[in-house]
């Protein structure tokens, strides 16, 4: 196993993304929390930009929870069905907008407790929402992030769920920042193929060989 990072290497790594990424957003677009969440589920396993193209007719046709908790399962499919495990995701869809009206008045709960009682919204989607609707101090674990982490040598844990159990650990602060860093670095730079190490700022500690240049 590589090497692990040090409590300097760490503080580095930490001072480096918050400079680079400080003013970072989802790549998501949305206009609300209702449109943000039914985003972020759809996000999952699916690219953003897909996501994007797949929004605007699905919430011009179900603005809110309530038209959404009353759609038509197979007319709701034909709005995903170019994204990723469409059928699931429609069934949840309808779920969590049922749930939001029936057992919380119609409003989104603000809290990720809360949210991961929604069907369809797991520990990540939750944390995603506060984290990019409240900058809450949370971290959120996508296959970017894991990447970044076991790169960087932050955390070799071999779950998203340890994995950001680890990085909280670690970082304890400025995690929201972190969060949206650390996915737009793996996206755009620490990609999982062919990663862009000529444009890698933390290069220098980088865990992976021949990904680093040491």
């Amino acid at each position: 196993m590589p090497k692990k990072a040090t409590k300097k290497e760490i503080e580095a790594i930490r001072e480096a993304f918050i400079s680079r990424y400080k003013d970072a957003k989802t790549e998501l677009n949305y206009k609300n929390l209702y449109e943000l969440l039914v985003a972020i589920m759809l996000s999952a396993q699916c690219t953003d930009k897909r996501v994007n193209i797949i929004t605007p007719p699905l919430f011009k046709n179900y603005p809110s929870t309530k038209e959404l908790a009353s759609a038509d399962i197979d007319e709701l499919k034909e709005y995903i069905k170019t994204c990723s495990f469409f059928n699931n995701k429609a069934k949840n869809l309808i779920k969590m907008a049922k749930s939001v009206e029936n057992d919380f008045g119609g409003e989104i709960p603000l809290d990720e407790k809360e949210l991961i009682k929604l069907a369809g919204v797991g520990q990540k989607t939750a944390n995603v929402v506060m984290i990019e609707y409240k900058q809450k101090n949370l971290m959120a674990v996508d296959t970017h992030v894991f990447r970044v982490a076991h790169r960087l040598g932050l955390s070799y844990a071999n779950t998203p769920a340890k994995v950001e159990e680890e990085l909280t650990k670690k970082f304890k602060t400025d995690l929201y920042i972190l969060h949206q860093g650390f996915v737009l670095f793996g996206r755009y730079i620490c990609t999982a193929k062919n990663p862009k190490c000529d444009e890698c700022f933390v290069k220098e500690y980088c865990k992976e060989k021949p990904f680093n240049s040491k």
